[in-house]
């Protein structure tokens, strides 16, 4: 007989949701040892019945397994969620809303690249394509953000993810207007920070509203699309640019500009129609609105059914966070982002995936695409704009591969082989413009492979971290901070951006294509970190990623794996991974634990 093993990670369960709400327990895990009356009961679930009667097990199909969380596989086996339910399609309905926001965000991100290459707009503002006067109107959008992150959190979490929304819509647009109709260069940049004010409070209330929203089982995909959606927007941007850059009025620049209004006026007129999140209403329990939280979560995750196992996990992890850590009243109060070891650890995710994910070499590619391509012999205004919009396209492609990844493989995997092939790219790059970057290169098939490792680099960051920016700092905070934690992961990345959009713009006009050695030892620097501090946060729920950060060592927990023993009477938790000899066959049939 095999030894018997403490059941650790195992929590228990509640026949009801009312039944969570009293601190009824039922059918759960004592610290005892483990044996079949205390080993989580599929019966228990009126919907789906026994394991066996879902998925019946051959004696071949009697496994051990290892997973990154017991209760969360024990919920996804009994209940087996389908994607195609007519709850699931409304929820897919809200989440798109929530996606325009990071639509609007790549627009504008996009667009300025491309009207900074058109000779309209720089003959009516007296401009070029590098400097300083270029970087500041780069930066003034920045500068805008910069100065929102601090009101978006509160906002957010006072108001709600959907006001949030809202409200930043409403600013977008007034922005919008103001930055179409500038007759100054004073005028353009003013509509340009309140543009970057708006998409503060958007790129806050969109991914937290995504994550929260999302079924467990398709999270990391879902959310990962939410910042997808920012590649659909600069497709947008700068396939509208290449149609109107051979136009010789100041309209091939203001339309672009125009046509922002459209996704933000589509959020702007639908948010408010959408479920406001389970997780929001879960901070007022107080104030009776946990009902609020049952109801969404029963639609949305359960199917219609309270008995789900979906919803008394989520639901019961909910009111386990509320009890231990409270809700978060005071809006003014960041401290509790850094205040202990956890909360610091959390913020080394959150930050570094905020600078990561700026200066890898994105920023160069997206901003200052045109530059590149004149640095090697590309100088005809429309090919430039065409490579830029050809780019964005591809991108997007590539960032809908990098969503179904990010569940399977993991998000330290992904991020990690991306980081390390931009070390290749860069490298490659470097070389490459250093022999066909001159304006005496003729040598077409050189300037060709330069921009064909420019491409690589593009689809690389869209595979690996495009879906990555507004997951994985959503997953590292905490439910009751985590709309001021994005606020502050917007001002990390604002500081990220404010380099990019202004230094890049003098470094690339001084050095050239020497800019590239920055990015190749950056590059390393990010791999070595990402190594070393960043947490795996697939396979649990938002409540089960805080396990991860309450160890001493957050990283080696969150690898750290769970074996269970899958069989027709249900689930079986033997405990954290033994040695891999035990695991190559199952135990003989019959046999307890």
């Amino acid at each position: 007989m095999a030894e018997k093993s403490s059941v650790g990670e195992a929590t228990a369960s509640c026949d009801d949701v009312e039944d969570c709400y009293r601190g009824q327990r039922v059918s759960g895990a004592s610290g005892d040892d483990i044996t079949l009356e205390n080993t989580f009961e599929m019966s228990q679930y009126s919907q789906t019945g026994s394991l066996s009667s879902c998925t019946p097990l051959s004696k071949d199909q009697r496994y051990i397994r290892t997973v990154a969380h017991v209760d969360f596989t024990r919920a996804l086996l009994a209940q087996k969620p389908s994607p195609w339910t007519k709850p699931m399609l409304r929820l897919y309905c809200y989440l798109f809303v929530a996606f325009l926001n990071s639509c609007i965000n790549g627009y504008d991100g996009s667009i300025m690249g491309g009207i900074n290459a058109m000779s309209t707009y720089q003959r009516y503002f007296n401009m070029k394509t590098t400097g300083s006067s270029t970087g500041i109107v780069f930066a003034m959008y920045s500068i805008g953000h910069f100065s929102g992150c601090f009101i978006c959190g509160p906002l957010t979490d006072s108001w709600g993810r959907r006001w949030g929304m809202f409200s930043g819509a409403l600013t977008v647009i007034i922005g919008t207007c103001v930055q179409a109709l500038s007759t100054t260069h004073a005028w353009f940049m003013g509509g340009r920070f309140i543009l970057g004010l708006g998409a503060a409070i958007l790129t806050t209330a969109g991914p937290v509203y995504v994550a929260e929203m999302a079924h467990p089982a398709w999270r990391g995909t879902l959310t990962g699309l939410y910042n997808s959606f920012y590649c659909v927007g600069g497709i947008a941007a700068t396939w509208t640019m290449y149609r109107t850059q051979n136009w010789t009025s100041d309209l091939s620049w203001r339309l672009p500009i125009w046509l922002q209004a459209v996704a933000s006026g589509t959020v702007l007129l639908l948010c408010l129609w959408c479920p406001e999140t389970p997780r929001w209403p879960s901070q007022l329990i107080s104030n009776d609105r946990n009902e609020e939280a049952i109801r969404v979560l029963t639609t949305y995750h359960g199917d219609g059914n309270r008995k789900s196992p979906f919803v008394l996990l989520s639901y019961k992890e909910m009111l386990e966070e509320i009890v231990l850590s409270g809700s978060d009243k005071r809006w003014w109060d960041y401290s509790e982002l850094f205040n202990s070891t956890s909360a610091r650890w959390r913020m080394v995710c959150v930050a570094g995936m905020a600078f990561f994910g700026q200066w890898s070499g994105n920023g160069a590619v997206t901003h200052f695409l045109p530059v590149l391509l004149d640095n090697v012999g590309i100088r005809a205004e429309a090919t430039q704009l065409l490579h830029n919009a050809i780019l964005t396209a591809i991108s997007f492609g590539a960032a809908i591969v990098g969503c179904l990844l990010v569940d399977r493989v993991g998000r330290r995997v992904v991020l990690m082989i991306g980081t390390g092939l931009f070390v290749v790219w860069w490298t490659i790059i470097t070389i490459l413009a250093s022999y066909y970057g001159k304006e005496s290169n003729t040598n077409t098939a050189g300037s060709t492979a330069t921009i064909a490792f420019i491409y690589l680099f593009g689809i690389t960051y869209s595979v690996s971290y495009t879906p990555l920016q507004a997951l994985y700092p959503v997953e590292c905070l905490k439910y009751e901070t985590r709309a001021k934690g994005m606020g502050v992961f917007a001002f990390f990345t604002n500081i990220a951006t404010l380099f990019n959009s202004y230094g890049i713009s003098v470094i690339i006009e001084r050095i050239n294509w020497g800019f590239c050695f920055l990015y190749i030892a950056w590059d390393i620097f990010e791999l070595i970190i990402i190594y070393l501090y960043f947490v795996e946060t697939r396979s649990r729920t938002l409540e089960e990623i805080n396990e991860i950060f309450k160890h001493p060592m957050p990283r080696n927990k969150s690898l750290q794996k769970h074996v269970i023993l899958v069989t027709q009477n249900g689930v079986l938790y033997q405990g954290p991974e033994w040695d891999q000899q035990n695991l190559e066959s199952p135990p003989p049939s019959g046999q307890k634990f």
